[in-house]
């Protein structure tokens, strides 16, 4: 439980950093760099696609050579340092960079942290540690927003100063994740298997993937829930605010979600997650006042808390000790390919149609995962990797 709890510090620090930058960085390339939503979304696609290609590799490391606390302090380190892009930024260009270094650290991070956590647990309390992590990482996210509210309002919305200053929280974490004891995989015979091996999956879990990565086709950037609500008449400090409503019913919900998970099953959180975020995007879609926008944000904060830690915790009941790293990876890695055609679509479909037709874009296929997941996931069962866990 310890190293459960110091890579949850770990997280909040790194996550009051990005959540610092996050929130604003649509209105930044909006007023500032005078950039359209289409570019927003060629920035969110690009940044969060390409680093997620590394996840599955930075898995498959990490099972190879037994370690995970050095590619994690690697990505952590490297998320830092996508701040300083933003801080010398002059064009959108220079965001990318930014937004893509950031990512990169992610990428690098997300697969071994994960399975640090995983080896530190008892697998019957997965959904436990997974949801502390996760309410630990989204309480930073609040305190970030928050810091961004106070800034924003405070310094003339002086954006870059807000970028400078929200290296600070990263740096520290990047030290704390020092502290970290690793601990050995578990045993199991089983050799650790590169993205390649997709033919020796079992054909379940590939359906689980599949699934996740359709889901993840209509779960464009948070930058356009942001966007919209500009557009709906909110100022932009209420935009920040509207951003911190939506986290704090993420971190309420997340440890209560990954504990309920661990006595009812992960499914049922799974179909309700994916439904409630079919419906609050539809709620997008039809919102016409900036009034229907608070409630709206607070239900996407409950979709996020059912659903995040919950996914994790099933790859790793599933997985076998040296390659849950992997398998963690190959899930995120196609959760993250699924991004960059998500925005590209959402962001060509707002200057096209109109928001509307984004989220009722959103909407349809967040439903039609639902459906998948109700269907696929009853037959899924502890360690069924490959073929030969039949």
């Amino acid at each position: 439980m310890r190293t459960v709890l110091i890579l949850g510090l770990v997280s909040l620090l790194t996550d009051i950093s990005s959540e610092m930058v996050y929130p604003v960085l649509s209105l930044y390339l909006t007023t500032i760099l005078g950039t359209t939503p289409a570019i927003v979304g060629i920035i969110e696609g690009i940044a969060e696609s390409l680093a997620s290609l590394l996840k599955t590799y930075s898995g498959y490391v990490s099972d190879k050579v037994q370690r995970r606390k050095p590619l994690a302090i690697l990505g952590y380190g490297s998320s830092t340092l996508g701040r300083l892009f933003l801080y010398f930024s002059t064009s959108w260009g220079w965001v990318l960079a930014g937004r893509v270094v950031d990512r990169f650290g992610k990428g690098v991070r997300t697969a071994p942290r994960d399975a640090l956590i995983a080896e530190a647990s008892r697998s019957d309390r997965l959904g436990h540690s997974f949801g502390i992590h996760r309410a630990l990482d989204t309480l930073g996210a609040v305190i970030g927003i928050a810091i961004a509210y106070f800034l924003f309002k405070s310094t003339q919305q002086a954006y870059t100063k807000i970028f400078l200053l929200s290296m600070i929280p990263g740096v520290v974490g990047v030290l704390l994740l020092f502290s970290v004891r690793e601990k050995q995989p578990m045993k199991t015979g089983v050799r650790p298997k590169a993205f390649a091996a997709w033919r020796g999956l079992h054909p379940r879990l590939k359906a689980f993937f599949l699934i996740a990565f359709l889901f993840a086709l209509g779960n464009s950037s948070n930058q356009f829930l942001l966007l919209r609500a500009k557009n709906l008449g909110f100022e932009a400090a209420e935009v920040i605010l509207a951003y911190l409503l939506f986290n704090v019913v993420y971190a309420l919900t997340s440890y209560p979600a990954g504990r309920l998970s661990d006595h009812i099953g992960r499914k049922k959180l799974l179909v309700i997650g994916y439904i409630s975020y079919g419906l609050v995007y539809l709620g997008f879609s039809w919102a016409s006042l900036p009034a229907h926008l608070w409630g709206l944000f607070g239900v996407y904060g409950l979709y996020t808390g059912l659903t995040e830690g919950v996914e994790k915790a099933l790859v790793a009941d599933l997985c076998p000790g040296e390659s849950r790293a992997t398998m963690l990876g190959i899930h995120a890695t196609l959760i993250g390919i699924g991004l960059l055609p998500a925005s590209v679509i959402g962001g060509f479909l707002w200057n096209i149609f109109g928001a509307e037709v984004t989220f009722y874009f959103g909407a349809a296929i967040g439903l039609l995962a639902a459906l998948g997941m109700y269907l696929v996931v009853p037959r899924l069962k502890r360690d069924v990797c490959f073929l030969s866990s039949e």
